[in-house]
């Protein structure tokens, strides 16, 4: 079948996207300005998109009246944001987060957690988190009715029982996002698949 976005809403191309490009980590950001509450939302546009020097990219949607989320709001403010990976200990409270908040309250505390301080900057991490990112703010650019905020990362939280030898990472096993309108997956199921050289490929041919 041939699906032209072009000849469709916005909202049917929304699901097609969000249930194909799948499976989706979640940034799960608190952000702060001033003396603002910590605000704490989930995103699933997003993902690692260089590692020298270590970026990681954000897209945050607007209002629908085109204001500024609360999380823009505070990047653009202090230019500093951490995104704190869900696992499933956290799941529920990640779900609690996504809810229509009003900004003088916090879903950190609403949701249960609590948090602790960055090396860094000055906006705190989750502590419940198995690993955090903290990250400074390089560039932003308006795509439609989001804006990409690009971050480098300056400081990884990581629990002590996921750091195995040679900084490999073990037994991490982050919640994806899938397609809407709400569902998710498990990262427990694994396979190694080692990549092939050219050589090797014309020599097996």
């Amino acid at each position: 079948m041939h699906i032209d976005p072009a000849q469709h809403p916005a909202s049917d191309n929304y699901k097609l996207l969000t249930n194909l490009v799948v499976p989706r980590p979640i940034a799960w950001v608190t952000s702060q300005s001033g003396g603002s509450v910590v605000n704490l939302a989930p995103f699933s546009f997003f993902n690692a998109v260089g590692s020298n020097p270590l970026f990681i990219l954000i897209s945050v949607g607007h209002h629908d009246d085109g204001s500024l989320k609360d999380t823009a709001r505070h990047i653009e403010a202090s230019r500093e944001f951490v995104v704190n990976l869900v696992t499933e200990e956290v799941l529920l409270a990640m779900n609690m987060s996504a809810a229509d908040f009003p900004p003088d309250e916090s879903e950190v505390s609403a949701a249960g957690l609590s948090t602790a301080p960055s090396v860094h900057i000055g906006v705190p991490r989750l502590a419940e988190a198995k690993a955090s990112l903290e990250c400074r703010l390089h560039s932003q650019q308006m795509l439609g009715l989001y804006t990409i905020y690009i971050g480098e990362v300056v400081m990884f939280h990581v629990a002590d029982e996921l750091v195995g030898e040679r900084l490999h990472i073990e037994g991490f096993n982050p919640i994806g996002r899938m397609g809407s309108p709400a569902y998710y997956c498990r990262t427990t199921d694994r396979f190694e698949l080692a990549r092939p050289s050219y050589a090797a490929l014309k020599k097996g041919g």
